[in-house]
């Protein structure tokens, strides 16, 4: 049974292609109206218009995580568009910075980019939106972590690192907004063809040799075999269904948690 958002308003931040888009219109297909927000506003209008051929409501709105004014910004004016937000799933993030695929090990930039969007992004947007969901006492926050927040990889420190944090903050929020009944929690994505896994596909072909005549769609099926239990990838969509459960009534007693969605290639 899907989860039902009827009547529900959704601000899903990096909306416009990979996970936030798989996100988008899973909340749809629940029946959300969408407030799709990206830095890529031209692919955030794209993702509204899948909604609206779905026979949902969605709007596409710019705005840059990393700065509080932005973020301030496109809360007021989905607000203005929908009056409430019910909803907000911080789904913007990056791998590293411009030319991640092409490193070894994380540079100065790598750490940059990513406590600036993954972190400090997921920061500024949930306080946005809390100021408008605390006076009205209800509220639900999904953050999107990832797997390699659990534990270190060779290579990945930033992400993983980044990731990590927003692990913490998940727990810290939740804590901070449970007097509002705001529920805060996340979800940690496994092995998913994205643009952002064909960056690593690409790095893992550079620096390996074993992965050198491989398309980076080979390398990714590869790591499906030898590193996922199910033997089979996971999707922008497996994040959707799980963002609407935690954003649904049939989870108002679930808060802090971080919630593996990887087919078994991390278990804690």
């Amino acid at each position: 049974m899907l989860a039902d958002l009827s009547g529900k308003v959704a601000l899903v931040t990096g909306g416009a292609s990979g996970l936030g888009r798989g996100i988008c219109l899973e909340l749809a297909r629940c029946g959300a109206d969408l407030a799709v927000a990206d830095l890529n506003q031209a692919g955030a209008q794209r993702v509204a218009t899948d909604v609206a051929k779905l026979g949902g409501k969605a709007q596409a709105f710019q705005v840059d995580v990393t700065r509080r004014a932005s973020a301030q910004g496109v809360v007021r004016q989905a607000l203005d568009v929908y009056g409430k937000i019910d909803i907000l799933v911080n789904s913007a993030g990056v791998i590293g910075a411009p030319g991640f695929e092409g490193t070894v090990t994380s540079r100065e930039e790598d750490w940059d980019a990513t406590f600036q969007v993954n972190v400090k992004g997921t920061v500024l947007a949930s306080e946005a939106v809390a100021e408008h969901m605390a006076p009205r006492r209800s509220g639900k926050i999904v953050n999107i972590a990832s797997h390699a927040g659990r534990q270190g990889g060779p290579g990945g420190g930033a992400y993983g690192a980044s990731k990590a944090a927003v692990i913490h903050l998940t727990q810290s929020f939740a804590l901070d907004l449970a007097p509002y009944n705001i529920n805060v929690n996340c979800i940690c994505p496994g092995t998913i063809w994205t643009p952002m896994w064909e960056q690593i596909a690409r790095r893992y072909k550079r620096n390996n040799p074993a992965f050198k005549d491989m398309t980076p769609r080979q390398v990714f099926d590869k790591f499906i075999q030898e590193r996922c239990p199910l033997k089979r990838e996971q999707t922008p969509e497996d994040m959707g269904k799980m963002a609407a459960f935690l954003a649904s009534d049939d989870a108002m007693n679930i808060t802090g948690q971080a919630i593996n969605v990887n087919g078994g290639a991390r278990m804690n």
